[in-house]
């Protein structure tokens, strides 16, 4: 099933590359034009949602991109599984590529308006899709094919500061129909910085779904359910280390069971280099 924003989110990429929100672009909408890129090798310990007597763990090769453009925000990332094909790997004879892409429109730039409200200082039309590899022997689900639509917002919150915040509808593009709702956040809070220069943060996501309907064939479905992904990592201008875990309840609304766990804890080992 898809993963959601691992290493570095929209918000952190701001913050590592010095820019910051601005509501004003009755003069120029690309002002606040940036990009980035990085490479993440990654090691996943028993990643959920798995069977009891699964191989517990799998590294992973992430290439994670994201910028702005005029009225354009971007995320995304590539992910390749198993890199080595080796046996002992929970991610192996499964599929290999897992994708997400996440552009957002933003109002302010669209209109070159100022439509901050209190903490809520930009707003977009909210766009994302995951895709992965296909069908698989060993895959209990079909492959993850899905669309989420709503509506985002960078918001200033205390001690984290600017938070990213997007509302989705779920459109299920193998079933061709709506299910659901999708709530994300997520920050890049930088808490100490040593004297080179380089400096520790937390940063790390939400996501939770609720409202779904049971669309599931042969298998238990929860109608609300999610994730949150909790990191710490070192970062200097080139390369970044980090560890970080997810505390998962019926993640993709895969409702937990004896014979297949979605509720529980997982961990992740994370050596970045940034272009």
């Amino acid at each position: 099933m898809h993963k959601t924003l691992t290493a570095i989110s929209i918000s952190s990429a701001l913050a590592l590359s010095g820019h910051s929100f601005a509501v004003d672009y009755s003069d120029d909408i690309h002002k606040n034009d940036y990009k980035w890129f990085q490479f993440n090798l990654m090691y996943a310990l028993e990643e959920l949602p798995r069977s009891p007597d699964a191989r517990s763990g799998h590294d992973y090769l992430e290439m994670e991109f994201g910028g702005r453009s005029g009225i354009f925000d971007l995320y995304g990332y590539v992910d390749v599984f198993d890199l080595t094909d080796h046996d002992a790997s929970d991610k192996n004879d499964r599929a290999k590529i897992f994708m997400k892409f996440a552009p957002r429109l933003s109002l302010d730039a669209m209109t070159k308006k100022d439509l901050s409200i209190g903490p809520f200082q930009e707003f977009y039309i909210a766009t994302l899709f995951n895709w992965d590899g296909g069908y698989s022997k060993n895959s209990d689900f079909p492959p993850v094919n899905n669309s989420f639509w709503g509506i985002g917002s960078d918001v200033q919150v205390p001690w984290f500061g600017k938070v990213g915040l997007n509302l989705y509808g779920t459109y299920d593009i193998n079933n061709k129909d709506w299910n659901g709702l999708q709530l994300s956040t997520n920050w890049f809070k930088p808490f100490y910085t040593f004297s080179n220069g380089t400096f520790m943060a937390y940063q790390g996501y939400i996501d939770y779904q609720f409202a779904a309907d049971d669309t599931f064939k042969g298998n238990d479905q929860a109608n609300h359910g999610g994730v949150m992904f909790n990191g710490f990592y070192w970062h200097s201008d080139r390369y970044s280390l980090g560890y970080g875990f997810k505390l998962y309840h019926d993640v993709y609304l895969i409702e937990d069971s004896a014979d297949l766990e979605s509720t529980g804890i997982s961990h992740y080992f994370s050596a970045i280099y940034k272009f």
